[in-house]
């Protein structure tokens, strides 16, 4: 089987605005285990919307990106539902920039041989394949977006924000994540932001101008984001995943108390998960644990134990077709962080 054979059935994306999820979750709300966890979840969720000094923040790990959640990503910043996001490198870039270039990703096999994927020149995310050479002109952008600006620090909000730009002249796929971000005034943060595509492309940026080029700066990350908490009165999280995304956006309450400044947990927490707390970590800790480090309070929170392609679309079509996001006050933080910035230098 050769590689057009393997890369034939492109991973079509959920749609949440064609499909009203209302019903579904309303028979989960009077059941029980995961169902009313998911239930519960979008309840809370809609009380994050129908709070308008509320800012959500969603932090994004794992791949349901590539396993078919990029467009309701995409939705709910359309339909102001998040107002920051904290991201994985690869959901940026390996996933969402890399189908703006005009690339697809595509249905597999877990079950593949993967020394025939490799001789093909194919990545495998589980039962989803990309293909390596597509993925490498990926970095190649990456790095040209770098080449063209001055050299210095940037936060990875600041790198992808450029990623915006270039992509409203150049994108293919006009409902990439990271143009409808820049085009709504929604900041993307990558703390990790190397770990991805992004990193082999600006590794060559620097290779070829030693002495002229740019850099991240994490700690200009921490410090953003930071601004962002102790600017917003209320604060909810929508977690897909954990790990460094979950973390950061947790730890900005404490790096607002070390900064001198009196702000309230975020009030909000949802986490969709399938880690496990016997570790002692559940991927950063579970929401109760967070509680004891000051950094979420425990009035509205929900863990939902599931793979997160299963119910986040359930989820997101429940809040799309009920609506309430159509009152919230879009809260462009993106701007704040821009001006501030540029009042700085």
């Amino acid at each position: 089987m050769g590689k057009k054979d393997l890369l034939k059935d492109a991973v079509i994306h959920a749609d949440i605005k064609s499909f009203d999820a209302t019903p579904i979750i309303d028979t989960m709300r009077n059941m029980s285990f995961t169902s009313r966890d998911t239930a519960t979840a979008a309840d809370i969720y809609t009380r994050m919307l129908n709070e308008d000094d509320c800012s959500v923040i969603l932090t994004l790990a794992g791949s349901t990106s590539a396993g078919g959640c990029m467009q309701v990503y995409v939705d709910m910043v359309k339909s102001n539902m998040i107002d920051v996001i904290v991201a994985t490198g690869a959901s940026i870039v390996d996933m969402d920039f890399f189908e703006a270039l005009g690339f697809r990703h595509y249905k597999g096999s877990s079950w593949a041989d993967d020394k025939k994927l490799r001789e093909n020149y194919i990545d495998r995310i589980y039962d989803t394949y990309i293909d390596e050479e597509e993925l490498q002109i990926c970095d190649h952008t990456v790095k040209e977006i770098a080449d063209g600006m001055d050299p210095g620090a940037y936060s990875s909000r600041e790198f992808i924000r450029e990623m915006g730009r270039y992509l409203v002249e150049n994108s293919k796929k006009k409902d990439s994540l990271v143009q409808v971000c820049y085009e709504h005034n929604v900041p993307i943060f990558c703390p990790a932001f190397t770990d991805s595509s992004a990193g082999f492309g600006l590794v060559k940026h620097q290779w070829e101008n030693p002495g002229r080029h740019i850099y991240l700066d994490s700690i200009k990350d921490f410090l953003e984001l930071t601004r962002i908490k102790m600017a917003a009165p209320t604060t909810g999280l929508f977690m897909i995943g954990g790990g460094v995304p979950k973390n950061f956006a947790q730890d900005t309450v404490i790096c607002a108390e070390i900064l001198g400044k009196d702000v309230e947990m975020h009030k909000y927490a949802i986490q969709i998960t399938v880690a496990d707390a016997r570790d002692g970590a559940c991927s950063s800790s579970t929401l109760k644990e967070a509680a004891s480090w000051g950094k979420v309070d425990t009035v509205y929170e929900q863990m939902v134990y599931a793979e997160a392609t299963s119910v986040l679309p359930l989820i997101a079509s429940y809040l799309y077709h009920k609506g309430d996001w159509k009152k919230r006050t879009q809260k462009k933080w993106a701007t704040l962080l821009d001006n501030i910035m540029i009042s700085s230098k």
